[in-house]
C-alpha cells in the first residue's frame, strides 16, 4: 500500500504539466496584446507628444518583461517539478536551463516583479501631474515593499546556503 501511494504521489506532478502549457497560453495572449499596442501606436507616431509615446514605450518594455517572467516559470517549473526537457542536439538551448533550482527561479522571479514595478513606477512619474500625491505614495510605498521583499528573499536564501 505505502508503495501505491508514493508512486502515485510521484506521478501527479503531471498533473503541473497542463497548468505550465497553460503558461505558455498566456504567452500567447501577451504576444497578441503586445502587437495589438504595437499596431496601434505606429499609424499616430507622429501626432504623438514625446511623454505619451514614452509611456506607451514602457507599457511594452513592461510585456516583454511579464513574457520574459513567464517563459522563465514555464520552462525552469516544468523541469525542476515534472520532467527535464528533452531537447534534440543541434537545437538551440537556453544557457540558464536545467540550472536553475526553484531557490533560484524564486529569486529571479521576485528581481523580474521588481523590474516590473520599476517600469509601472517610472509611468505613473511620468503622468504624475494628473495623479494626486496620496496615490503616488502608495505606488512608493508598494513598489519599496516589492524591493524589501526580494532584497529579504535574497539574504534569506544565501543564510541557508552558507550552511
Amino acid at each position: 500500500m505505502e508503495r501505491f501511494i508514493e508512486n502515485a504521489m510521484y506521478a501527479s506532478r503531471w498533473l503541473l504539466a497542463p497548468i505550465y502549457f497553460g503558461l505558455s497560453l498566456a504567452l500567447l495572449a501577451l504576444a497578441l496584446k503586445f502587437f495589438q499596442e504595437v499596431f496601434h501606436i505606429l499609424p499616430n507616431v507622429f501626432a504623438l507628444a514625446e511623454a505619451d509615446l514614452i509611456l506607451v514605450l514602457l507599457s511594452l518594455i513592461d510585456m516583454a518583461l511579464v513574457g520574459g517572467l513567464l517563459v522563465m516559470v514555464m520552462l525552469s517549473g516544468y523541469e525542476n517539478f515534472v520532467s527535464q526537457l528533452n531537447i534534440n542536439e543541434g537545437t538551440e538551448k537556453l544557457n540558464w536551463l536545467g540550472k536553475m533550482d526553484s531557490s533560484s527561479l524564486k529569486m529571479k522571479v521576485a528581481a523580474s516583479i521588481v523590474a516590473i514595478s520599476s517600469i509601472h513606477l517610472l509611468k505613473v512619474f511620468m503622468d504624475a501631474k494628473n495623479i494626486p500625491d496620496s496615490k503616488l505614495m502608495w505606488y512608493v510605498i508598494i513598489h519599496l515593499t516589492f524591493v524589501g521583499s526580494a532584497f529579504a528573499m535574497g539574504y534569506l536564501d544565501k543564510l541557508t546556503k552558507n550552511d
